[in-house]
């Protein structure tokens, strides 16, 4: 068996200074504590971005990957929760915001409603009463 040169093995590790971010484990805390260490993750995003353009060590360099998708999952665990709160505030109410609304296709979306596609118009309706159908008895 050859022996594949390590430069074409790239493995993603993640540094063991910084464990991985959970996302349960981020939805436990408050917004207030999320924006907080959404703010110290950019902070220090941009800490290993200067290395990186000075050229730090090659520690530092491993961690930017892990920031970036730390501070990803920080702001998908806001939305959700913003979300959330918006839904709970619209919920049995008539008109909602699109964010909201259920996707579907755009064919179904702009489908009739039933009561729609049997809807009859007023002057249609009159005209079927005044002049209703005529039976005709056949005789032979």
């Amino acid at each position: 068996l050859a022996q594949v040169p390590a430069r074409l093995i790239q493995q993603r590790r993640c540094s063991p200074v910084m464990p991985k971010i959970k996302c349960y484990e981020l939805r436990e805390k408050t917004e207030t504590e999320l924006l907080k260490d959404l703010d110290e993750l950019k902070k220090e995003l941009s800490g290993l971005r200067v290395a990186q353009v000075t050229g730090g060590a090659a520690s530092k360099l491993n961690r930017i990957r892990p920031v970036r998708k730390g501070i990803a999952k920080m702001l998908l665990v806001i939305t959700e929760k913003r979300k959330a709160e918006v839904a709970k505030a619209y919920e049995g109410k008539k008109l909602k915001p699109k964010q909201l609304r259920r996707k579907a296709t755009r064919a179904i979306r702009r489908k009739l409603r039933p009561e729609q596609k049997n809807a009859v118009p007023r002057k249609l309706k009159v005209r079927r009463v005044n002049f209703p159908m005529r039976r005709f008895a056949l005789s032979e």
